[in-house]
């Protein structure tokens, strides 16, 4: 499955994208708000791409790579996945690499993407959780409506705070 915005093409990744995936998972900068497990090396990159493509088949995520449509690197991915048990709500995870940060980049990719599991996937509500130090994601947030849920918290991760956008925002 792909979808395409004017200067994007969202793809699945595979096997093929060891290296950008490795590049954009393991980006320090990327990486200072979110505390994960990052690949050291291509075997790690590898291994979280078949684990994304086992998850695809099995429908428990929506994972795409980020490109532009005239170049075949990623240059971040975006997903929907920790859907609920009724599928009306998952939650939307993304990065980018930080050469392509503040050029509507990720905006782009993130509407297509709303729309996506709004439309497609006939989501009622999407979750955001992203780390209250970054102002980028917080940004990227608002604009696209999503509404800060003042009283929720992610346990175990006290840093971050929860955005949602319901269908009919």
């Amino acid at each position: 499955m792909k979808l395409e915005t004017e200067r994007l093409i969202l793809k699945n990744i595979n096997e093929t994208h060891v290296e950008d995936i490795l590049k954009i998972r393991g980006n320090e900068v990327t990486n200072q708000f979110v505390k994960r497990n990052s690949p050291k090396n291509n075997y790690d990159a590898l291994q979280f791409i078949l684990t994304i493509k086992e998850r695809t088949q099995n429908n428990q995520t929506v994972y795409f790579g980020i490109a532009y449509k005239d170049q075949p690197n990623l240059i971040g991915t975006i997903c929907l996945w920790n859907f609920s048990e009724d599928r009306k709500t998952a939650e939307v995870g993304y990065e980018l690499l930080p050469d392509y940060h503040r050029k509507g980049i990720m905006s782009e990719a993130l509407k297509a993407v709303l729309d996506h599991g709004f439309n497609e996937l006939h989501l009622r509500e999407i979750i955001a959780i992203t780390s209250q130090f970054n102002e980028n994601s917080k940004g990227l947030l608002l604009k696209h409506h999503f509404i800060l849920e003042e009283g929720r918290t992610d346990e175990g991760f006290p840093d971050n705070i929860i955005f949602s956008l319901n269908q009919n925002n």
